[in-house]
């Protein structure tokens, strides 16, 4: 029941200032390139596409209260409280906020965290990196390269081959199981 609670508790602190500011105008979108899956799960190469940009209310009506708190807000959710931190299942785990592909069940371990980890994203270019100096730690922040969603930090203390732990966030993806991913491209090198 604590555990409940905490989740909970969590997932209603308010957002960031940061999270409430205004979007461009339509016209003015910046463009980022990014990698999507087709229907048989190839990773496509990469695509220019507009950045997905929103107002906050718009991302409040979008999101479930614990999804924007996290997403969007910036926020984290208790060890041992997402919905994904234990999954096993195949499958590719998405974007909640706009729906691009980020980490598949392949490269998913057991960092004995509480938080769903990877050791590689789909596509680097589906990822952005920023330092985050937050609560007196100095630690790399991971962002969706679509629409900047907060998706949780990366550590150097992962396995081979990357070395990297990407330690997510459950309440910032949407996973769809039993979706097949291949990296096409590295195929073909």
């Amino acid at each position: 029941m604590a555990v409940l609670f905490l989740c909970a508790s969590a997932a209603l602190a308010q957002p960031s200032a940061e999270s409430a500011s205004k979007p461009p105008a339509p016209d003015k979108k910046p463009m980022v390139e990014v990698r999507f899956l087709d229907d048989q799960g190839h990773l496509q190469p990469k695509t220019s596409v507009p950045k997905v940009i929103k107002t906050d209310t718009e991302w409040r009506s979008l999101l479930t209260a614990s999804e924007y708190q996290i997403a969007r807000g910036k926020g984290t959710e208790p060890a041992f409280c997402g919905a994904f931190y234990n999954a096993k299942k195949p499958g590719v785990y998405y974007c909640v906020c706009c729906g691009l592909p980020l980490f598949t069940s392949e490269t998913k371990f057991d960092s004995g965290t509480g938080w769903p980890s990877f050791f590689a994203p789909v596509a680097t270019e589906n990822v952005l990196y920023h330092e985050d100096l937050s609560h007196g730690m100095h630690r790399t922040e991971i962002l969706c390269a679509l629409c900047d969603g907060h998706l949780g930090h990366v550590f150097k203390d992962g396995p081979k081959p990357t070395g990297l732990r990407y330690c997510l966030n459950s309440a910032s993806l949407v996973f769809k199981e039993n979706q097949h991913f291949t990296d096409a491209t590295a195929e073909k090198h």
